[in-house]
């Protein structure tokens, strides 16, 4: 099918006509003849529009890139503008419809004080910035320019920093709805086992030279408005600053610091973050958590924490509300439960991942299983046999020094927590090994105790449910080496506890990705940024198409449900 042109002579001169033709076989002619299926009319008057129309038309019957390229010359090539990674984004993206975070944010951002006036850009922004975190983490001005250039969003267009702030602050406003909600929609649609809860807290630092001033604060660390006397006398009320000196959990005590706490399940996926000023002790925070989790809904839970939250305080507030609790003790602490459980006889039972278990009788109301790891307590040995013998090699001669020098390396001992564990003083001044200490140590190899107020959970489940406490501390090292929660490049307290909310999104989302694919997300990211989508440019027109998809992304896509994404993803064509 084809345009042919007929020409008629008249008094004017020569004109020439359109028509829409093509070539059928004339059998008597044996030859091909042409068949005007439609007129188009004189050439000098032809109806532009109405051809448009047409080409629209056909160009519908037809794949996006090639109606494009149809339109455009023999003789004309396309130019190869840019290429962006697509992967990784498209799956976080589907994963964040699928949990309904748009629907979240929008109806939470139709309503209330300080919302956005636009509530769907705002949505997309925050999905940038969560991504940004899950994919090539940095600040919020570098996060615009990432956006804008190195990436492709679906429906978000081009945005500046102030519009990265903006979709940041918006969350922490509203952020106990939206956990909530956020967990509702992840419970629903993982199916998620909410009968063990994990909790642990981290630290992390800020390069000042002083800690902020301090303010008056409530029970929970939250700054108080401002009622004029300033004295922080009234009950529950405390005065400090929130990036102020505490004790690091990233050996950094020479820095102002904050105190993050994270709930997780038992799958890892994390349900809710916390944040105080750098100053709060472990100890009473767990209290708090529980009672602003009451609400949730949630049915019968066992408590499972580390043993900085051992407090019989703590324990009894964990039992409240017919809930139970699984926590680590220390079993340097003397306390008498620990010796009596120590001192008791019995035997282990083998269990998986490399651990045996046995159940001791001390309390009525408690239970205490005490673990053991054979690989650990190989590894403690070895350890104590190496700070014995540098304790050795550092009191050897000690007997000559005076008794200043001797004091001397005393101090420097003593500051040393390993080595010093094992020295001892004798009455006379002199410096020795600690053998009773030593053979002691010993008895504690690869051993840890366990608290537990479930009468119907069996040892073996106390010690494996303990061990997933891990799954909380993986969430903190990949909060700091994938997501970079460090260096906050904020100053305000309300801009630092709005950036840890885009971090903890985007932890729950690469959680989810990886507990359904079982694998890694730094192999998942890799992967999928493979990715790729090229934007090729013409005198028609503008078209983006993607890389053919490989095998491995295309399995890693099939494993979370997530369909394949179209070829073309978008064809435009140039208004003439």
């Amino acid at each position: 099918m084809y345009v042919k042109t007929t020409s008629r002579k008249t008094k004017s001169g020569t004109v020439r006509y359109l028509h829409l033709a093509h070539n059928t076989w004339d059998a008597v002619a044996g030859r091909s003849v042409p068949k005007l299926l439609y007129g188009f009319g004189r050439e000098d008057q032809l109806d532009a529009d109405a051809v448009r129309r047409l080409v629209g038309s056909l160009s519908k019957l037809l794949d996006p890139a090639a109606a494009l390229a149809a339109t455009v010359e023999a003789n004309t090539e396309l130019d190869f503008v840019e290429s962006r990674p697509f992967g990784g984004a498209y799956l976080l993206d589907q994963l964040w419809q699928r949990l309904e975070l748009p629907r979240i944010v929008t109806a939470l951002g139709a309503r209330g004080r300080g919302r956005p006036r636009n509530v769907e850009a705002t949505e997309r922004a925050l999905f940038a910035l969560v991504a940004n975190r899950a994919l090539a983490p940095s600040s919020k001005l570098a996060a615009a320019e990432w956006v804008n250039h190195d990436v492709r969003i679906d429906g978000l267009d081009p945005i500046d920093d102030d519009t990265c702030y903006r979709a940041m602050d918006w969350p922490h406003q509203i952020r106990e709805k939206l956990e909530q909600q956020v967990f509702d929609s992840a419970a629903h649609l993982l199916n998620l086992e909410v009968d063990l809860l994990f909790f642990d807290t981290t630290s992390t630092y800020f390069e000042l030279e002083d800690a902020d001033l301090p303010v008056a604060r409530d029970e929970h660390g939250l700054p108080l408005p401002e009622t004029g006397d300033g004295d922080g006398d009234g009950d529950g009320v405390s005065m400090g600053g929130f990036r102020t000196w505490g004790k690091s959990k990233d050996s950094r005590d020479d820095l102002p610091q904050i105190v993050i706490g994270m709930a997780v399940t038992r799958d890892g996926i994390p349900v809710r973050v916390w944040c105080w000023p750098g100053n709060t002790g472990d100890s009473a925070l767990i209290r708090q958590v529980k009672d602003e989790m009451r609400d949730w809904t949630l049915s019968k839970i066992v408590w499972v924490a580390d043993r900085g939250f051992a407090s019989a305080a703590n324990r009894r507030y964990l039992r409240s509300g017919d809930h139970h609790y699984i926590i680590g003790e220390r079993l340097r602490s003397n306390s008498p439960e620990v010796k009596a459980a120590l001192s008791r006889q019995g035997r282990y039972q083998d269990i998986a991942h490399n651990t045996r278990v046995k159940e001791v009788k001390v309390s009525e109301n408690e239970r205490f299983v005490i673990c053991h790891n054979p690989e650990g307590a190989t590894r403690d040995a070895a350890i104590r046999t190496q700070l014995t013998a540098q304790l050795t090699e550092l009191i050897e001669g000690g007997d000559t020094l005076s008794d200043y020098e001797r004091g001397e390396l005393r101090g420097r001992i003593a500051a040393k927590p390993g080595l010093n564990r094992y020295l001892r003083t004798t009455p006379a001044g002199k410096l020795r090994i600690d053998a009773t200490k030593a053979k002691a140590e010993a008895n504690l190899d690869g051993k840890y105790l366990l608290r537990c107020s479930d009468p119907k959970l069996s040892a073996e489940d106390i010690a494996l449910g303990y061990k997933q406490l891990l799954e909380v501390e993986r969430g903190w090292r990949d909060m700091r080496q994938i997501l970079d929660l460090r260096p906050v490049y904020h100053r305000l307290e309300e801009r630092i506890r709005a950036h840890v909310i885009p971090c903890w999104l985007a932890l729950l989302l690469i959680r989810i990705a990886e507990t359904t694919t079982e694998t890694t997300w730094p192999t998942i990211r890799r992967e999928l940024d493979r990715l790729h989508l090229g934007t090729f440019t013409g005198p028609a027109g503008t078209f983006r198409q993607l890389t053919e998809l490989t095998k491995a992304q295309r399995d890693l896509l099939a494993k979370l449900g997530i369909p394949a994404p179209k070829k073309i993803i978008e064809a435009r064509t140039t208004p003439r």
